[in-house]
């Protein structure tokens, strides 16, 4: 059960008080009854509800597939540069939302926005064991050694990463596959860093065992199902 005013205010992407406003004008119809009570919890799921006359449809979160492209930060405030919530299509915006993990500001690939903060906390910690794929490619190639260095688990100067899978990606070894399970500042790019090697471009391709949807252009976005939210909760 929800309020009605909360229910409005998420679903129409207006504030509280403007919700509250359109109820006391008698506005919002539940179930074919007019709303009278700005406290009034109704059950989102089974119930029918209308505000000026227009279907409203409630999510109470909502999940986001965007294929973030360069430039763009990974955050819901950038302080004067744009957001991948920025950039989310008007009728996508909605209040709390945020990238659930960041890419760096030149990295590509797989964004998740949500405004559900504990299926954010469960997907991003290293215990829950969700992986996270990238390609990357590289200035020079990297070796057999590396791939196994990398399954050990690669030592940093500050951290200690958790075993990761490398592979080629292509012809040669200039461009790899890399599964990590963890989210550590620039991760990937120290890991290929630790034996002088240099990630150009890095892409995100993939959370858990959900893929980037291939038909989303740099900047694009679409909602994903229930059914994928299982694939990326999906323990490894």
């Amino acid at each position: 059960m929800e309020r009605i005013d909360k229910i409005i205010s998420s679903a129409l992407n207006i504030s509280r008080n403007d919700a509250r406003a359109f109820i006391k004008r008698g506005a919002v119809i539940v179930n074919s009854a007019c709303v009278k009570s700005i406290g009034e919890k109704i059950d989102e799921k089974s119930s029918e509800i209308f505000c000026n006359g227009e279907r409203v449809v409630y999510q109470k979160y909502v999940y986001i597939m965007m294929n973030k492209p360069k430039g763009i930060i990974s955050a819901s405030q950038g302080a004067g540069e744009k957001t991948v919530v920025d950039i989310l299509p008007a009728q996508m915006k909605r209040k709390n939302l945020f990238p659930a993990g960041r890419l760096d500001k030149e990295t590509t690939g797989f964004m998740l926005i949500t405004d559900d903060g504990e299926f954010a906390h469960n997907i991003l910690s290293p215990k829950n064991h969700v992986p996270k794929t990238y390609i990357a490619k590289l200035d020079k190639p990297f070796s057999n050694e590396m791939i196994d260095a990398f399954k050990r688990g690669v030592k940093l100067k500050e951290d200690e990463c958790m075993p990761a899978l490398l592979e080629p990606a292509g012809k040669g070894y200039l461009t790899a596959r890399v599964t990590i399970k963890q989210g550590m500042y620039h991760q990937i790019k120290r890991m290929f860093a630790a034996f002088s090697i240099t990630v150009t471009e890095l892409e995100r391709i993939k959370i858990g065992d959900l893929c980037l949807d291939e038909k989303l252009l740099p900047g694009e976005c679409r909602y994903i199902t229930p059914d994928e939210l299982d694939m990326i909760k999906k323990d490894k």
